[in-house]
């Protein structure tokens, strides 16, 4: 009841938590059930990689993907012939949805050639490939 324990206090590592938010929810049980089921039914069910936006794009892309577990998403930018031109995450993500940009350089800060890219998703098992065009 939250009109007996006025206050809550966490004490947890946040540094290490960074990577799991939450949301404390108080009111009557019919709101904690309504509000529980609502933010349940906006997490993501699977992974999910979307089509970048823009495309085609210059100077700069987003890649947004979907994430329905805590994981370790890799999300690497390749050339045609197969050789990673820059590496966007290797980092653990919570459950949601999440976007990185990626800024048209390779992993050195060059920028690179106008052409056709492919993006690349790896979490968990998952593994998505999209194209994309930067033009100049």
């Amino acid at each position: 009841d939250v009109n007996e324990i006025p206050s809550v206090t966490f004490e947890q590592p946040w540094d290490k938590l960074s990577v799991y938010p939450f949301k404390v929810i108080a009111w009557t049980p019919e709101y904690v059930s309504s509000m529980t089921q609502e933010i349940l039914s906006q997490l993501p069910e699977k992974f999910y990689l979307h089509q970048n936006s823009p495309n085609p794009f210059n100077p700069t892309t987003t890649i947004s993907f979907e994430v329905p577990i805590p994981s370790q998403v890799s999300l690497k930018i390749y050339n045609l012939m197969g050789q990673e031109v820059t590496s966007l995450s290797q980092s653990w993500f919570p459950i949601g949805s999440h976007s990185l940009v990626w800024n048209g350089k390779d992993h050195l800060g060059i920028p690179v050639s106008a052409g056709v890219y492919i993006y690349r998703l790896q979490a968990q098992g998952f593994q998505k490939t999209r194209k994309m065009v930067l033009l100049k």
